[in-house]
């Protein structure tokens, strides 16, 4: 098994996702500049192979692990390794199936480290088993050199480096085995000393003291067998004596028993058929319930969450409107006040207006009294000088007058002739314009009708765009509100996300464990059940519940039983079943104890911190029911271990007094709390569930829009092209010479109706001053006598009218001091009117501030109310479907009613005889009493009553005088209790007990004795296969050691060799020679041939064991160029059995690798370049995809001044970049 590519990502300097592709099976090495990231390409595979050790990949902890810890924006770091697994020898124990095997590891700032084998999720020790089955422990690893290796092994003492030999060989595991056999032994010496002291101490003088117990016991028990025998008999014949006297009552009550057996019999059959009903009405339902399914139970459940939620709604509204009643009682009142004085206003200025307008009429009276007394005398001064009134009421004389009237009868004559002459003309042209109209009218009907069925056709499209409701205006508007609400939306779901993947303990999911699971019975983890009061105890909070935060609670034991077995759950969880969890709370005293201790405001329980439903009490005082929680430590310690309190006790701060003595505290955790952060997520939920039914509601009103867009449009465009069409035929229509000449003819008429109009006039006017000329002939004929009569009337009329003008004023000065009076009492009542209309203005302010609420919750109450409707339609609608079932339903129920009742009167009938049996049952009570009082006294009489009296038994009366049997009885009596007081009566069973005990005792001492001869045995079989083992390692060690340092450094040897006067197992040091002269120490040497020395020890133990893969990291740090490249031959040439990984700044060890990977640091980022090397030269051209012309070019020249060639092959892909 070897590796054939890493892909890097955000791992230390490797910000990108980088792929190293192309590893050679055999020989790889890595180089590049200081800092340029070539060592965390090794320190990426020993973190894929699980190194628990992070100081040897220079970390302190995973995050450090993530490119800038996380700060550059990159929060994860993946490795993952493809190895070859073709040959099968070498494949990991169970994948044996697998040609490539792909490992990845993952971790996350702030959040878990993962592995996947195969693309699937892998534990921890899964992967370290897999690599374990192929020697590549990282934890303990032989196969991995880092820097700094080389120096610890010269420094090395003799056991430190025959310890190497054992690891390598294996036999550590002997030593391991045979220490754990030696404590073993220890143990069982302590078990043998242990039985012998038993036994010599205590089981031997107590079986001893129990034999001798034994015999006074064994006549004890003599005694007691006889006098137990006598006592049967005697107890026996006296029960007889009983029974028989009972007896005879119970012949009675057999008889009606009997009877009551028919009753019950009747009541069997009865039954049967309620059953047989019984199992045909639930076959019914079954059929009912299979028709329906579970559709019912999920609109009824639906029906209950929205009548629910509507009777919130309905509870805040009618809260709202009991504040609005307040208000509109109040207003109202004001308004009864207000309208009561309004009226009074109203009536009173309805008064006023009535007085006034009263008051008007006089004035205007008196007005027009004194103006007719003024025209009056006008008239009689005009009368005296011989004028006269025409009908205009002017002062004429009556030549004027005739004058006048002759000027308007000429008047009226020439208007008359002109009119004539204009209707004459009119009427010759209209007769004309008529004539030439009837050419044009065929052609102007046939435009016509196509224009009023162009004007119909338009005018249904019309109706049919009303008809289908369609509002473009809308569609556009809720297009825009679908757009932004999706954003919102899914802004949210991201915040809501992000939040829950904060915190994966809290999210528990499952699948239904059973079809038609009701999921209502699962209510959540608890810290989602459960609600903060002040965010300032969440930690507290945190700490009273513990691991119980995380407990799922569910309505019963069975629940919780399903979802073990067949919720498919992702991780281990406890439950907490509602119906048999324990609840915990703390009593009142100790609660009174602790507030007088630190006072009321410095503790309280954790229960009282938290808002939680009433159906899940007993799950939150199982959690939280026994904890008090304090503002301080001091209090906190005061509190807990107060004698009558004892209770455990928390700080806000987390810390734990505990009356048991333990304590817990520390540095709390940099981030918020859990139950902090679980509110934001529930209130994030909470509005992403609002703006989603928005969403839904928006989109189901668009979506209901959408059907008609389609004909809408249509239908619209059919109108657009009508109402083209319309305006084209109009426009024609008004420019043809018909519709000119019906315009014309139009006009005429209307000139003629002037005309006549104006003719008629005339007429009437001649008319009239014609009679008005001969009226003022007769006048002027008699115009002294008219005159006359004249004056007189101007006389009597002036009279009159003063008379008249004297009543109007008087009456006119009463109204206005009543008038006066009234308008008074108006402004009073007006300031009283303002101020009440000041106060029903601030009333009318909170009325409309509390509608205003009224109309947002009645607007919800009315989305709720459509949803209760609809599913109540739903339900209706499902229930019709259930009601042919219930047809059938019901005739049985019919019948079962009928039954039951028949079973109700059986029953009692049943009552009376239960009567008359307890009746007679009472009279024969006393003979019974002595029997069953017996029974219960003596159990055995039960079992053996059927041989009392029995001839030759053991009951024979007669063989065995009763009287006799009772005086022995006393005897045997006395003589049992002088015994019974020094009798042992356990003698028996604790001499069994201690010889079982002793039997027991000795076959444990055998068996340790054996156990030991055992142990021994293998503890001398470990030490003979330990040091075959061992001097085996050595000899091929040292062996391979001698020829490794020979060949690095021509003309020397080194050999592994026990310090002198020791055996190899008491340790092994190392000696060098040069020619044939051994060094004495290693100090004689130089440091690179010290580091050769070190180096070709741990080569040679390698060789011993090898394992599929080898990373060196700098191993020829201390070498010169010569060394390093016999380092690198001598890998390249003699291990071919193995994978090499070596790091190496030295172009002696890299140009003898097959791959040689160089690494660069470009823009804080590191990269990597590929070059094959071929077998006759060890230089290289890399292959970076998108090298420049001129750093191509570059490239060619060193490859052609150097004395190696190179072949470019595939670039590695760094993604991301």
């Amino acid at each position: 098994m070897w590796i054939k590519e890493i892909v890097i990502d955000g791992f230390k300097s490797y910000a990108q996702r980088t792929e190293v592709k192309g590893f050679d099976p055999l020989f790889n090495a890595i180089t590049g500049l200081n800092g340029s990231g070539k060592s965390n390409i090794l320190d990426s595979i020993c973190f894929l192979l699980g190194i628990t050790n992070l100081q040897q990949v220079r970390a302190s902890n995973l995050q450090e692990l993530v490119y800038k810890g996380g700060q550059a924006g990159v929060t994860k770091a993946t490795v993952t390794i493809t190895f070859d697994n073709t040959d099968k020898k070498q494949s990991p124990v169970g994948y044996e199936g697998y040609d490539e095997i792909t490992v990845s590891r993952q971790v996350v700032i702030g959040g878990r480290n993962k592995y996947l084998i195969n693309g699937s999720n892998a534990q921890n020790t899964r992967v370290q088993d897999l690599f374990r089955s192929v020697q590549l422990n990282i934890n303990n690893p032989h196969f991995l050199i880092m820097q700094g290796r080389i120096t610890k092994v010269l420094n090395m003492k003799p056991p430190e480096i025959l310890a190497m030999i054992e690891e390598a060989a294996g036999t550590s595991m002997y030593e391991q085995k045979k220490a754990s056999a030696q404590k073993t032994i220890v143990k069982k010496d302590l078990k043998f000393k242990e039985i012998n002291n038993i036994l010599a101490e205590e089981i031997t003088p107590t079986l001893n003291k129990l034999k001798d117990e034994r015999s006074s016991y064994l006549e004890f028990q003599k005694v007691q067998r006889e006098l137990d025998h006598l006592s049967k008999i005697h107890i026996a014949y006296q029960f007889m004596c009983a029974d028989e006297t009972s007896k005879r009552s119970a012949e009675e009550m057999e008889e009606m028993g009997k009877a009551m057996s028919k009753f019950r019999d009747s009541l069997k059959e009865i039954d049967n058929k309620i059953v047989e009903v019984t199992e045909a009405i639930k076959v019914l339902e079954e059929k009912r319930e299979e028709e329906a399914g579970g559709a019912m139970q999920a609109v009824e459940t639906a029906l209950a969450e929205i009548q629910k939620q509507d009777a919130k709604t309905q509870a805040a509204l009618d809260n709202k409107k009991e504040s609005l009643k307040t208000e509109n009682k109040k207003k109202k009142e004001l308004e009864k006040n207000y309208k009561e004085d309004q009226a009074t206003l109203k009536s009173k200025e309805k008064e006023v207006e009535k007085i006034n307008s009263g008051f008007v009429k006089l004035q205007e009276k008196s007005q027009s009294d004194a103006e007719s007394v003024t025209a009056a005398q006008k008239h009689f001064h005009a009368v005296s000088a011989g004028l006269s009134s025409n009908d205009d009421g002017e002062d004429k004389t009556l030549a004027d007058q005739m004058m006048d009237a002759k000027n308007q009868i000429s008047e009226a004559e020439t208007k008359t002739k002109q009119a004539q002459m204009k209707l004459k003309v009119s009427q010759t042209e209209i007769k004309k314009k008529q004539a030439e109209l009837k050419k044009t009218e065929k052609e102007y009907s046939k435009d016509k009708e196509g224009f009023d069925v162009v004007q119909k056709n338009k005018a249904k499209l019309e109706d049919e765009m009303k008809q289908l409701d369609f509002d473009e205006v809308k569609e556009e508007e809720l297009s825009v509100q679908k757009r932004k609400l999706t954003e919102v939306v899914s802004k949210l779901r991201n915040q809501a996300d992000t939040l829950e993947a904060r915190f994966p303990n809290l999210q528990f999911e499952y699948k239904d464990p059973e079809k038609n699971f009701d999921r209502s019975k699962v209510k959540g983890l608890v810290a989602q059940l459960i609600k903060v009061k002040d965010v300032n105890t969440a930690t507290a909070l945190e700490a009273a519940a513990g691991g119980k935060l995380y407990n799922v609670v569910v309505d019963d034991e069975l629940t919780a039983k399903k979802l073990l077995q067949k919720g498919q759950l992702k991780r281990r969880y406890t439950f907490i079943p509602l119906n048999k969890i324990a609840t915990r709370n703390i009593s009142p005293d100790v609660i009174k104890r602790a507030e007088s201790l630190v006072g009321k405001e410095n503790v309280h329980t954790a229960l009282s911190l938290i808002d939680y439903d009433k159906s899940v009490q007993a799950a939150m005082q199982y959690a939280f029911g026994t904890t008090l929680v304090c503002d301080s430590l001091q209090n906190a310690k005061k509190v807990c271990y107060d004698p009558k309190v004892l209770t455990r006790t928390v700080t806000l701060g987390g810390d734990q007094y505990d009356p048991t003595g333990t304590l817990s505290g520390g540095a709390r955790s940099k981030s918020s709390a859990v139950l902090a952060k679980l509110n934001e997520l529930k209130v994030a939920k909470n509005e992403l569930n609002q703006k989603q039914q928005e969403l839904s509601t928006v989109v189901k009103e668009l979506d209901s829009l959408r059907k008609f867009a389609d004909r809408y449009q249509q239908i619209k465009k059919q109108y657009d092209l009508k109402v083209h069409e319309a305006s084209l035929l109009e426009a024609r229509l008004k420019q043809s010479t018909h519709h000119q000449q019906l315009e014309e003819i139009s006009g005429l008429q209307q000139a003629i109706d002037e005309q006549q109009n104006i003719l008629t006039e005339s007429n009437e006017t001649k008319k009239k001053m014609s009679e008005k000329v001969k009226s003022l002939e007769e006048k002027i004929k008699d115009s002294k006598a008219v005159r006359e009569r004249e004056l007189k009337a101007a006389e009597t009329q002036l009279n009159k009218a003063k008379k008249t003008a004297e009543q109007s004023n008087k009456q006119m000065k009463a109204k206005q001091q009543e008038v006066d009076s009234l308008r008074l009492e108006v402004e009073e009542l007006m300031k009283e009117v303002a101020n009440y209309e000041d106060q029903i203005k601030s009333v009318d302010e909170a009325i409309a501030g509390y509608e205003q609420q009224c109309q947002q919750l009645a607007e919800g109450k009315t989305e709720v109310g459509r949803a209760v409707k609809e599913a109540q339609a739903e339900v209706t609608k499902q229930k019709e479907k259930l009601r042919e079932c219930d047809k059938g339903i019901e005739e049985r129920v019919n019948q079962l009613q009928t039954l039951k009742e028949r079973d109700s009167n059986t029953q009692l009938e049943m009552k009376e005889m239960d009567h008359k049996i307890a009746k007679h049952h009472k009279d024969s009570k006393d003979a019974a009493r002595m029997v069953e009082h017996m029974l219960e006294k003596y159990e055995w009489i039960a079992v053996e009553r059927q041989f009392f009296g029995q001839p030759n038994g053991a009951y024979d009366f007669k063989a065995n005088d009763p009287k006799e049997a009772s005086r022995r009885m006393q005897k045997l009596q006395d003589t049992r209790d002088k015994l019974a007081k020094n009798v042992n009566q356990r003698a028996m069973n604790m001499l069994s007990k201690a010889e079982e005990r002793y039997h027991d005792l000795m076959k444990k001492k055998q068996i340790v004795e054996n156990d030991k001869t055992k142990i021994l045995a293998t503890i001398a079989e470990l030490d003979e296969k330990k040091s075959q083992a061992l001097c085996k390692a050595w000899e091929q060690v040292n062996k391979d050691f001698g020829s490794i340092f020979s060949t690095l450094l021509p003309g020397t040897n080194a050999k592994l060799a026990p310090v002198e006067g020791r055996s190899i197992l008491e340790g092994l040091e190392v000696k060098v020679a040069f020619g044939d002269v051994w060094k004495e120490s290693l100090t004689e040497l130089s440091g690179g041939q010290r580091s050769l020395v070190a180096l070709s020890l741990i080569l040679s133990l390698l060789l011993f064991k090898p394992a599929p893969l080898y990373i060196l990291d700098e191993v020829d740090a201390a070498l010169d160029l010569s060394h390093t490249q016999n380092i690198g031959q001598m890998l390249r040439n003699h291990f071919k059995h193995s994978q090499f990984i070596v790091v190496s700044l030295k172009d002696g060890m890299f140009n003898n690798a097959n791959v040689l990977f160089k690494t660069k640091f470009v823009d804080g980022v590191s990269t990597v370049a590929r070059y094959v090397q071929s077998t006759s030269s060890r230089g290289g051209t890399p292959s970076i995809a998108g090298t420049s012309a001129a750093s191509s070019s570059r490239i060619k020249d060193k490859s052609k001044k150097g004395s190696k060639k190179a072949r470019l092959e595939h670039p590695l892909s760094t993604k991301g970049q």
